[in-house]
C-alpha cells in the first residue's frame, strides 16, 4: 500500500485486469472474489437468523459495557474493546490486531496504524474510533511469522479481506481464529485531519495526535467533538458541526472505493458493533452500542457477560439494527444501485445490489452531489494547500455543504427552490 495525493492508502497493483490470482481473490472489491453472502454462509452455517441488510446472525442487542472503564474509555458503548479483552482474558487468543495511535516520528508520518496487542493493558491503547487510513500488511506479516491464535478488529472491507485471505492461505486460516467487525459509513482521507488543523489555526505538520470523538457525558453522543494535540503539548478542539465538513453524510474526503461497497455492518465478522443512532440512545453522551453476534462463541460471550451483570444489553431484532444505520443502508442500497447504473469503470464492480436508475430525481441529485463533494474536497484542499490559501478550501466547503443541505434537507433558499421544482418528499433524510 502507498499514499495517494489525496491522503488515501492505495494498493500497489498491476495496471491491467485481470490481476494476478492471489490479489484478485483476496481484494474485497474484486469482481471475482467471493461476496459477503458466500463467506457468511460458509462461516456461519448454523446461524438461526438472516436478513437482507444485516446478514446472518445468532443474536442482536443494544446497550453498553457495565464493567470497568470500557464504556467511558471508548467512543461508543465499549463493546469492541470488551469483546477483544474477553478473548484475551479467557485465553482464546494470543493477540489482537487492532488500530492504535502512532507517533509521526515513527518513520512514515502516520497518526494511526495496526499492531498486535497481547495484554488487556496494551489493548486499551487502541480504544475509540479512528477515521484515518490504515492497512493490514504489517500485522499480517507478524501473524505469519509468529505462531499463535489471533483476533482481527476491522471495518467491513478489512474483515472481508481477512476472510478471503483465510480461504486462500492455510496459515492465516489456522492462526486468525476470530474477527471483530466495526459498522462503517465510509472511510476518510488523512487530509481530514489536516483540514481540522487549518480550521483551528494550526499547521497540519504540527499535529501530534487526534481524538476524533472526545467523550462528554453531558452532550448527546452524536455531537462529536474533535480534539487535536499539537507537538508543543497544547490542544485545540471543536464540535464537528462547526467545521466546514460538519456533516458526515455529505461525503467530504470519502475514499472512492466506498462508493461501491454494500456491507454496512461487517456481515462476515464473528461479531460486529456500531453506534445506536436512534433515540433515546443517540442522546446518551456515555455511548451505546448495537451488537450483532454471528458465531456461537461470540453469542456465548455476550450472554455470559449479560448473566454476570458485566454487560447491560437488551435483545433486539434485525429491524431495530437496520433503523440505527438507516442512512448508511440508503447509501449502500439505493445509492449503490444508482452509482452502479451510472458507472463507467475499467473494471465493473460486481455487487449484491442490482444496478438501477429507478429512484426519485431528488435522490439522484443527492447521490451525485455527494460524489461531487468527495472529489471536490480532495482537489480543492490540495489546491488551497499548494497556494497557501486555507480560506479557498473553507469557502468552497461552506458553499458545497450549503448546496448539499438544500438538496438533502430542504434548507435555505436552494432548499425552497428545489422543493418547488422537485418532489420535497425525497428530502429530509441523507
Amino acid at each position: 500500500m502507498d499514499w495517494s495525493a489525496d491522503g488515501h492508502l492505495k494498493p500497489i497493483t498491476p495496471k491491467v485486469w485481470p490481476a494476478p490470482e492471489p490479489f484478485a481473490h483476496v481484494c474485497p472489491f474484486s469482481p471475482v472474489a467471493a461476496n459477503e453472502d458466500v463467506i457468511a454462509q460458509a462461516r456461519f452455517p448454523e446461524a438461526p437468523h438472516g436478513d437482507a441488510l444485516i446478514g446472518r446472525y445468532a443474536g442482536a442487542y443494544v446497550g453498553h459495557v457495565d464493567e470497568g472503564a470500557f464504556r467511558m474509555g471508548g467512543s461508543s458503548g465499549g463493546m469492541v474493546s470488551w469483546i477483544a479483552a474477553e478473548l484475551l482474558r479467557r485465553g482464546l487468543v494470543d493477540g489482537v490486531a487492532h488500530v492504535t495511535p502512532r507517533a509521526r516520528e515513527d518513520g512514515d508520518g502516520r497518526l494511526f496504524g495496526y499492531r498486535v496487542s497481547r495484554t488487556v493493558e496494551e489493548l486499551g491503547e487502541g480504544a475509540k474510533s479512528r477515521y484515518y487510513p490504515v492497512e493490514l500488511s504489517g500485522v499480517l506479516r507478524e501473524i505469519e511469522a509468529v505462531p499463535g491464535r489471533y483476533a482481527v478488529v476491522g471495518i467491513p472491507c478489512f474483515i472481508k479481506a481477512v476472510n478471503l485471505l483465510r480461504r486462500e492461505n492455510p496459515i492465516f486460516a489456522e492462526r486468525i481464529t476470530h474477527t471483530i467487525g466495526l459498522f462503517c459509513g465510509h472511510m476518510k482521507s488523512a487530509q481530514m485531519v489536516d483540514s481540522f488543523a487549518l480550521q483551528l489555526g494550526a499547521e497540519p505538520e504540527s499535529v501530534a495526535a487526534i481524538d476524533y470523538r472526545l467523550k462528554n457525558a453531558d452532550r448527546p453522543a452524536n455531537w462529536y467533538t474533535a480534539q487535536l494535540t499539537l507537538k508543543d503539548g497544547s490542544t485545540r478542539q471543536q464540535v464537528w458541526w462547526h467545521f466546514v465538513y460538519g456533516d458526515w453524510g455529505s461525503g467530504f474526503f470519502m475514499n472512492s472505493a466506498c462508493n461501491f461497497c454494500d456491507d454496512v455492518v461487517a456481515e462476515t465478522a464473528d461479531i460486529a458493533m456500531g453506534d445506536a443512532w436512534v433515540e433515546p440512545y443517540s442522546s446518551d453522551g456515555k455511548g451505546t452500542n448495537v451488537v450483532i453476534a454471528r458465531s456461537p462463541l461470540m453469542l456465548e460471550l455476550v450472554r455470559a457477560g449479560m448473566a454476570e451483570g458485566r454487560l447491560a444489553l437488551s435483545e433486539v431484532d434485525h429491524a431495530f439494527i437496520s433503523q440505527t444505520q438507516a442512512a448508511g443502508f440508503r447509501q449502500r442500497r439505493e445509492g449503490l444501485a444508482y452509482r452502479l447504473a451510472r458507472a463507467k469503470l475499467p473494471v465493473q464492480p460486481v455487487k449484491r445490489v442490482a444496478p438501477s436508475l429507478a429512484i426519485p430525481p431528488r435522490r439522484k441529485l443527492i447521490y451525485r452531489m455527494r460524489q461531487a463533494i468527495s472529489r471536490g474536497s480532495h482537489r480543492t484542499f490540495r489546491l488551497s494547500r499548494a497556494l497557501h490559501l486555507p480560506r479557498l478550501y473553507i469557502a468552497w466547503g461552506r458553499a458545497a455543504l450549503s448546496a448539499y443541505h438544500g438538496l438533502a434537507y430542504s434548507r435555505g433558499r436552494l432548499g425552497k427552490l428545489v422543493d418547488r421544482l422537485i418532489d420535497p418528499k425525497a428530502a429530509g433524510r441523507d
